[in-house]
């Protein structure tokens, strides 16, 4: 399966400008023969933009945001992860969102790991685990950012059959080891193939370290050198890599749920 990572630069707020950038990203991600184009966490509004701003952005799943990103998948014809601001009733969620290459909606994920006040602040927390999709016959598991630190949801997502995990984030300085160590652990850890994809450049007082990459689960990586560019990381997963890591070291099968 090949897939495109978008490593974006920010306009925080910028909605029409998010939804005109992700059209050519995924025309360009078609073009290069991929079956899926990931994007940044909270890619169609911005991440750090207060909860004020963020309420009024919020939209529900019928929205015009989500409409319009099944529009540009059906058109490009590529299957999109993007993420917005979930309005529900009264709440607001940190949310992603996959859609299928000729538009249909497939899953919808809300993040269940708040960051501190950033997160706490601005969104509600979901109450869903493992949510997954099928996208071009590979089984693909949606969590969001912080949500990757915690190995018990990435091994509850490998127990439940999930090949890659994709990870929209919104990493900022100084966590770099996250991308770096944190991540390619979770993938050799858990045996899966992880799609880590963050933004660049800065929204009020963060700046974001991109480092978008994709880890295999033999725990290689591949990832974009420049931390400022914006553009895609395009890489090929062999999915067939996981059942051999699976049979070499056997976690899934060797652990003791019993104990913990």
């Amino acid at each position: 399966m090949r897939i495109a990572c978008w490593q974006a630069s920010t306009h925080p707020s910028d909605v029409a400008g998010a939804l005109a950038r992700l059209r050519v990203r995924a025309r360009e991600a078609a073009e290069a023969g991929a079956r899926l184009l990931v994007t940044p966490e909270m890619s169609l509004s911005g991440y750090n933009l207060g909860g004020r701003k963020l309420r009024e952005l919020a939209e529900p799943e019928s929205g015009p945001m989500c409409g319009e990103v099944a529009r540009i998948a059906a058109e490009c014809g590529v299957a999109i992860v993007h993420g917005w601001p979930e309005l529900a009733g009264e709440r607001v969620y940190n949310s992603v969102r996959v859609v299928g290459a000729d538009g249909t909606g497939l899953a919808t994920y809300r993040k269940t790991h708040l960051f501190g006040d950033i997160d706490r602040s601005s969104f509600s927390a979901g109450d869903t685990g493992v949510v997954q999709a099928v996208v071009d016959g590979t089984t693909v598991g949606l969590i969001i950012c912080y949500d990757v630190e915690f190995p018990e949801l990435v091994r509850a997502h490998a127990v439940h059959g999930t090949e890659l995990l994709v990870v929209p984030t919104a990493l900022m300085v100084p966590w770099h080891f996250v991308a770096e160590t944190v991540v390619p652990a979770r993938a050799f850890e858990s045996q899966l193939f992880i799609a880590y994809t963050n933004w660049t450049g800065g929204e009020r007082h963060l700046k974001y370290c991109g480092l978008t990459r994709v880890a295999g689960p033999d725990g290689r990586v591949v990832a974009i050198d420049a931390e400022i560019s914006d553009g895609l990381l395009v890489t090929d997963l062999d999915l067939s890599l996981i059942a051999g890591v699976r049979a070499e070291t056997p976690y899934l099968t060797d652990r003791r749920p019993e104990l913990y």
